[in-house]
C-alpha cells in the first residue's frame, strides 16, 4: 500500500487548500476536550443529509484523498461525517456533493464498470488524478473539477480539524504552558 505521503502526492497536495467553510471557534483545537467526550467514529453514524449510498462513496473518496498509514485515514478520522455536517447547513454544498457523488459514480461505471466504492486503489487514482491535476492548474475548472476540489478541502479540512490528524498526526498540544521560550539558533536573529 502507498504511504500517505506518495498518496498526498498523486491526488495532489492538500495543506494549501484549507478553506474553512465555518468560523474558526468550531475547529477541534479550539475546544476544550475530555477524553470521554471525544468523538467515537467506529459508532454508527445516520448521516443528515447523504444517502446510504452517497455516504459510502463520500467516505471512500476522502479515504483517497487520506489514506491510513500509521495514523487513520479520513474515514477513521470521521472525515465523512464532518462533510455530512458541513453539507447539512451549506445549500450549494449540498448541491454540488450530491451532482459530484452521482457523477463519479457514473464515470467509474462507465470506466471501470463498478461503482467508485468498488474500484481498486489503482482505478481509484486513475480516475482522482486527471481531477486533481485540474485543480492545481491554473485554468478554469469544469463543475466536476470543482466537485474534487471541494470535497479536497473539506477532507482536509476535517481530517486537521479533527483528533487524529490535529493532535495525533501533527502533534498539536494545545493549552499547554512553556516552562521558557526556545531560543533562536540562527546567529543572524
Amino acid at each position: 500500500m502507498a504511504s500517505r505521503r506518495e498518496s498526498l502526492k498523486i491526488i495532489g497536495a492538500i495543506g494549501t487548500t484549507c478553506a474553512f467553510p465555518f468560523s474558526a471557534d468550531e475547529l477541534y483545537g479550539q475546544h476544550v476536550h475530555r477524553p470521554e467526550a471525544a468523538a467515537d467514529v467506529s459508532t454508527v453514524y445516520t448521516p443528515k443529509f447523504f444517502r446510504a449510498a452517497e455516504f459510502e462513496t463520500l467516505g471512500k473518496l476522502a479515504e483517497a484523498i487520506i489514506p491510513a498509514t500509521d495514523t487513520p485515514g479520513a474515514i477513521g478520522a470521521g472525515v465523512p461525517r464532518y462533510i455530512d455536517e458541513v453539507a447539512s447547513a451549506n445549500p450549494e454544498h449540498k448541491r454540488r456533493l450530491r451532482e459530484g457523488l452521482a457523477w463519479l459514480d457514473k464515470k467509474s461505471s462507465h470506466l471501470f464498470k463498478a461503482r467508485f466504492g468498488a474500484l481498486s486503489e489503482a482505478q481509484q487514482v486513475a480516475l482522482l488524478k486527471p481531477l486533481s491535476d485540474a485543480v492545481e492548474s491554473e485554468r478554469k475548472l469544469n463543475p466536476h473539477e470543482r466537485f474534487f476540489q471541494l470535497v479536497k478541502n473539506l477532507t482536509a479540512d476535517g481530517y486537521y480539524t479533527s483528533r487524529v490528524g490535529l493532535v495525533d498526526e501533527l502533534g498539536y498540544a494545545g493549552n499547554t504552558v512553556l516552562e521558557k521560550f526556545p531560543t533562536c539558533e540562527i546567529p543572524e536573529h
